[in-house]
């Protein structure tokens, strides 16, 4: 699997693992930690959730899956804006180790902006970090106007991470430049977009036919053409996990990136930040 370098030096798997809606009864949670485990395996090392999803169902179905692994994987975790204070943060952060089973999260990120000001976010996060608690922190929807102010309070944010997909990819006319210009890398989620409606795309089955792929393998290689991105798709079920595994060996062609860019356009304007 190939990896991301972080602003920290450390690095991660390019290709990950996302877990909203796991521990909400979908599926059993058995089924939704042994496919987490089952992606491990597979290369997929990165694990993101959220004190949000399920209200930490999520955190508790990821703390089941990498029991006995915890070395092998990157741990992100986010915190609710209402969280993210000097005195919210430290205990919604033990909540999370509680229910990831774990004594440190390796990318702790603000989930979106909030009423807490960034000087006072920054002090939480890294007090946190010179405490052990977490290895390091960034951020999650927040547009290009944000991380110019956050820099000016602080230079440790690792990530932004933001919903990207073929038909939201209003982040390349200026967040995802900016972030590239630091050698910030974006961590996309819903790389294969909410409802079904991309993985029925005409111009994404057409490439997937040339590739003997699934318009949902090209929807993520086509967010992994770019060095700075992580991407984060989800799946619940083992034949999922293996295509979405796959995706990272396919390699698009100009011809497939032309043609996915005459259905979904680069942007020529600013636009607001899309959001889940």
């Amino acid at each position: 699997m190939r990896k991301v370098r972080l602003p920290d030096g450390s690095e991660v798997a390019a290709l990950g693992q996302g877990t909203w809606r796991m521990g909400e009864g979908q599926r059993t949670r058995d089924e939704e930690a042994d496919a987490l485990r089952l992606g491990i395996d597979l290369g997929m090392t990165l694990i993101d959730t959220a004190e949000m999803y399920g209200e930490g169902a999520s955190e508790r179905v990821v703390g089941e899956a990498i029991r006995g692994r915890r070395d092998a994987v990157t741990l992100v975790s986010k915190v609710y804006p209402h969280n993210a204070t000097r005195t919210g943060m430290p205990a919604a952060c033990e909540r999370s180790l509680r229910r990831l089973r774990v004594e440190c999260i390796d990318i702790y990120l603000l989930h979106w902006m909030g009423e807490a000001p960034f000087t006072e976010t920054v002090t939480a996060f890294e007090k946190l970090r010179e405490a052990g608690k977490i290895r390091s922190w960034g951020v999650s929807n927040l547009d290009a106007a944000d991380m110019v102010e956050l820099a000016s309070v602080s230079g440790a944010c690792v990530t932004d991470q933001v919903l990207y997909n073929p038909e939201h990819r209003g982040i390349e006319y200026d967040l995802l430049p900016w972030c590239e210009g630091r050698a910030m890398p974006i961590m996309a989620y819903s790389p294969v977009g909410q409802g079904g409606r991309l993985l029925r795309s005409r111009a994404l089955r057409a490439v997937a036919e040339r590739h003997g792929a699934s318009p949902g393998q090209i929807a993520i290689a086509w967010s992994l053409r770019r060095a700075g991105v992580i991407s984060i798709p989800k799946a619940g079920d083992p034949a999922h996990v293996r295509e979405n595994a796959a995706a990272a060996g396919i390699v698009l062609t100009a011809e497939d990136v032309r043609a996915i860019d005459a259905a979904y356009p680069p942007p020529g304007r600013k636009y607001p930040l899309a959001m889940l």
